[in-house]
């Protein structure tokens, strides 16, 4: 029967080793829970004797670099973890047992620093703090609201529910940008080829004919040769600009230009706004319903609504609520909110129930970004037919006017 080598956490925090012998490792990993413990490595003897020992391994790896999560892994991560504390399972023991399934991807090592930080009596909420990463201002803040009322698992799983709207808003937009993209990237690739490939071919039976080609075809030949000749150039432009551009966009002065365009950018801007104003509603209201300060609320928001201009004017209305409470008044000041989600937001002060209000405004406004959508990709597709059918028309008709002339020459 194998020997098993074990790490583990006692119920004091303290590191304590040993060894027990079972028939494999999930037996070992029953024993040593049953003696009261949270085991941290369990490895059978021989591969332990060749192997560094893995806390060493995870601190090497935390310290070295910057680990986070994917939105998609966080996801399932806060699904796990309030699937097995709703199961009655304790939290040291629920993320031991997310952290013993190896998966190869930086959540493997973030979730073993949870479990050792629990062990050694970190709370949750501290624990994630370290890692702002992966784990936003929001998220923390609702832990330690879940842990300061003890209702841990309810908590996470309003952050389920969070989190797969949230993803579901991004996919819409991101489902809107991606066929146009990809539309406008094979148009873009099929005129290059017809140009460097195609219309010199062309050119070569035009100039054994040695006739007076039509204006458009000549254009046509024109932009052709300049494609062949100093095509180089503009790929090697778009090199350096591209990279310089994205950036430029990333500071203070870039970010807010460009939030502000696609805020006022036809089409685009109607589903930008409604992913906004959802994505802040729909956080603030699960926040005020786990207890946090309005004002606190806030400033979370802010940094989490995902654009600077709406985060800047978040800012100025958080400056201007003086009672901590009533923030529809504030918010339509700016004049950047419309005036009917700062409406319904008011009725909610009156009632006293915001996060219900603001449970109505996102979901008013997740409906009004899928009808958005809808609209985007139905007035896109036509206008990127005929701007595509207007290039491939120009080539054609060039070509086929000088193939006329030559007939008309020839015949003559």
């Amino acid at each position: 029967m194998p020997i098993f080598l074990y790490t583990a956490r006692n119920k004091k925090g303290e590191k304590i080793e040993g060894n027990v012998e079972t028939n494999d490792r999930r037996a070992a990993l029953l024993s040593i829970e049953r003696a009261g413990n949270i085991p941290v490595s369990v490895m059978e003897r021989g591969a332990a004797a060749a192997a560094k020992s893995p806390e060493e391994v995870q601190h090497f790896s935390w310290q070295g670099r910057k680990l986070k999560m994917k939105s998609r892994d966080l996801l399932v991560f806060t699904t796990e973890i309030s699937d097995l504390l709703a199961s009655g399972m304790t939290l040291g023991n629920a993320l031991n047992t997310l952290a013993n399934r190896k998966t190869g991807k930086p959540g493997d090592k973030i979730i073993a620093s949870l479990r050792d930080d629990i062990v050694q009596g970190v709370s949750l909420s501290d624990a994630m703090a370290k890692n702002p990463e992966t784990f936003s201002k929001l998220y923390v803040s609702m832990i330690k609201a879940g842990e300061a009322s003890g209702a841990l698992d309810e908590v996470l799983r309003r952050l389920v529910e969070h989190y797969e709207r949230m993803q579901d808003v991004k996919d819409k937009v991101t489902m809107a940008l991606v066929y146009p993209a990809i539309v406008i990237v094979l148009g873009i690739c099929t005129l290059a080829f017809t140009m460097i490939f195609v219309v010199p071919k062309f050119q070569m039976i035009f100039e054994q004919i040695n006739q007076a080609l039509p204006l458009p075809t000549r254009i046509l030949i024109g932009i052709s040769h300049g494609t062949v000749k100093y095509g180089w150039i503009g790929v090697i432009l778009l090199i350096i600009i591209i990279p310089a551009c994205m950036r430029g966009l990333k500071t203070e002065k870039g970010r807010l230009w460009w939030d502000g365009f696609v805020l006022r950018m036809p089409l685009v801007r109607g589903i930008i706004a409604s992913a906004i104003y959802a994505n802040f509603a729909r956080t603030l209201s699960s926040l005020l319903t786990n207890g946090v300060p309005v004002l606190q609320a806030l400033g979370i928001v802010e940094q989490t609504v995902g654009n600077v201009v709406i985060g800047a004017e978040i800012r100025k209305a958080r400056e201007r609520v003086t009672d901590g409470t009533t923030i529809s008044g504030p918010l339509a000041a700016g004049k950047v909110f419309p005036p009917l989600m700062t409406d319904m937001l008011s009725i909610g002060e009156q009632t006293g129930d915001m996060a219900t209000s603001l449970s109505h405004i996102a979901s008013r406004y997740e409906n009004e970004l899928s009808r958005n959508v809808k609209i985007f990709t139905t007035a896109l597709e036509p206008i990127l037919i005929v701007v595509l059918a207007a290039m491939v028309g120009f080539v054609v008709i060039s070509i086929l006017l000088a193939v006329i002339s030559m007939s008309d020459g020839l015949n003559a």
